[in-house]
């Protein structure tokens, strides 16, 4: 197994949440409202490079994203400014934001930021669904932690990145804490932050082929190359996204 120079079982992962998109503009009212076809800001074009420049020194092995225009988009820009060769970007659908239900009544964006900020709120809740007829949290979360699972099974690579969604990103690092479906809400992610994990791994027990996790180091949450001391983001995410003229 590849590991992290100065480890002998060490693997790196960079999860990164999509950079800033509109989901009022034109794209997604001529798509019917479908979410899944919102491309990147001119803004969140602009943060995702300065991601890219960021991490523009760290060899990436390898590269996902959930194949929709925010989280590829994303992937890409930060992937054009690799030092070294990039890989080739993979898609991995289980990657997708949680499956969204009904809103109910919401007259404003920022009745729309608040619905889906206090769903994270209700995710550990038996049952709880991302809104009325919505994905169960618990579904959600199993299958994006299985990505990272199938991926850390797989040879030859210590550092990975992974383009994602803020509510799998909550759900990932929630079960990289060990803190259950209740921790999700305390994780806030930035339009294009970047996390950083990792995982030790050993041997399996009883000589058996493969690895498994013996620990999880999270070593950053939530950090923004664009402004990393988030001078002036007094908003969450949802209610910057949400806000009445986003750029």
């Amino acid at each position: 197994m590849t590991a992290l120079p100065g480890t002998t079982g060490r693997r790196r992962l960079y999860l990164m949440r999509h950079g800033h998109v509109d989901y009022f503009g034109k794209e997604i009212q001529a798509a019917g409202g479908d979410s899944r076809v919102v491309p990147l800001t001119p803004r969140g074009r602009k943060q995702a490079i300065a991601a890219g420049q960021a991490l523009s020194h760290v060899k990436l092995d390898r590269a996902l994203c959930s194949g929709v225009p925010r989280t590829r988009g994303t992937a890409e820009l930060v992937l054009e400014m690799q030092d070294n060769p990039a890989p080739q970007l993979e898609v991995d659908e289980d990657l997708i934001e949680i499956h969204g239900g009904r809103f109910g009544q919401v007259k404003s964006r920022d009745d729309v930021a608040r619905v889906m900020t206090l769903h994270f709120e209700r995710a550990a809740e038996p049952g709880a669904r991302m809104m009325e007829g919505g994905e169960l949290f618990e579904e959600a979360q199993r299958r994006s932690v299985n990505v990272i699972k199938r991926l850390l099974a797989e040879p030859d690579w210590h550092t990975a990145l992974i383009a994602a969604h803020e509510g799998i990103n909550r759900l990932i690092l929630s079960w990289a804490v060990g803190g259950g479906l209740a921790a999700a809400s305390a994780f806030e992610q930035d339009t294009a932050c970047i996390n950083m994990i990792d995982f030790d791994m050993v041997p399996l027990e009883n000589g058996q082929i493969g690895t498994e996790i013996a620990r999880i180091i999270v070593k950053a949450v939530n950090v923004t190359p664009y402004n990393y001391v988030k001078h002036g983001m007094n908003m969450t995410s949802l209610e910057s996204i949400f806000a009445k003229e986003p750029a």
